[in-house]
């Protein structure tokens, strides 16, 4: 039992091992301008968030129908002002406060419950991985923009209705990646050697098969952000989502389409963020992923 304990310990070598593969990571990172750019300006977008009340911009709830519908560049107002006389550039701000929240959240807790289901399903193996993954593939069923409408409209409107009909719509492909990547872990031959000493499940899961799967699950719930944002955005221009007067990316996107004929540029200020926002995280997670040499 002594030898079982000693070898789950993590050697010098694996230590300086592990610290060599992540300051490669790093170094792989900050040479590719691109992620780097991106990254820069998904950092400022969540800076700008949380501090806006900090920043000194007006009120984003406070309208005035004199000052509505200013155009962009208006004295006062740099990027105009919306149906109701609320100050855009406030609006944009704190709007990314819930729209980036709607988009990260329910990905971070889809990623921890659907890495505990797949790594479960795919070491434990048998009956438990059948009864696991044939109730994921329920889910599967459904095109996630359809399932994720489908609920949010059997709860209701609002911020924790959408959180939790994102997170069921996430948590499926999560599963199913954790549960592949699981699987082909478990044959190989360390893992039996560390059974062979006497380790027990939980100390090999715990060791050696989440150090290994953990990277390809992390990297590909990046890739779904830019998803879960768009989705969110979505849920919120379709009325199911976050309620007025909340500034969010999608509802401001559905408030101002009435005037799209009126001022089209100041109509299309959401759509951009959306935008943009989608694409850098989208382009931040393939620098992830080949910084971290994850493969198909």
């Amino acid at each position: 039992m002594a030898l079982a304990d000693t070898t789950t310990l993590p050697t010098p070598e694996k230590v300086e091992k592990s610290k060599g593969y992540w300051s490669g990571v790093g170094h792989r990172l900050v040479r590719d301008p691109l992620t780097m750019f991106c990254l820069a300006v998904v950092a400022a977008l969540i800076l700008s968030a949380a501090f806006a009340p900090y920043l000194g911009l007006a009120d984003p709830y406070k309208g005035s129908m004199i000052a509505r519908l200013k155009p962009i560049g208006a004295p006062g107002y740099p990027l105009g002002t919306d149906e109701q006389g609320r100050d855009m550039l406030a609006r944009l701000i704190y709007g990314g406060r819930l729209t980036l929240f709607i988009g990260l959240m329910p990905v971070v807790i889809a990623f921890f419950a659907g890495s505990i289901l797949g790594i479960t399903a795919g070491y434990v193996g048998g009956l438990t991985n059948t009864i696991i993954m044939r109730t994921i593939d329920v889910f599967f069923a459904f095109p996630s923009v359809l399932l994720a409408i489908a609920i949010s409209g059997a709860l209701g409107a609002g911020i924790t209705n959408s959180l939790v009909s994102l997170t069921i719509v996430f948590i499926p492909p999560i599963t199913r990646v954790a549960e592949a990547v699981t699987s082909g872990v478990r044959k190989l031959d360390y893992i039996d050697a560390a059974r062979a000493t006497g380790a027990n499940a939980w100390t090999v899961i715990r060791v050696h098969v989440i150090g290994n799967v953990l990277s390809p699950i992390f990297v590909y719930a990046t890739s779904l952000t830019s998803v879960c944002m768009i989705l969110a955005a979505g849920l919120s221009f379709l009325g199911i989502g976050v309620r007025p007067p909340e500034p969010e990316w999608g509802l401001m996107l559905n408030t101002l389409r009435s005037v799209i004929y009126i001022n089209p540029w100041l109509s299309a200020l959401p759509g951009v963020m959306i935008f943009v926002t989608s694409l850098c995280l989208n382009l931040l997670s393939d620098g992830l992923r080949s910084a971290m040499n994850v493969r198909d």
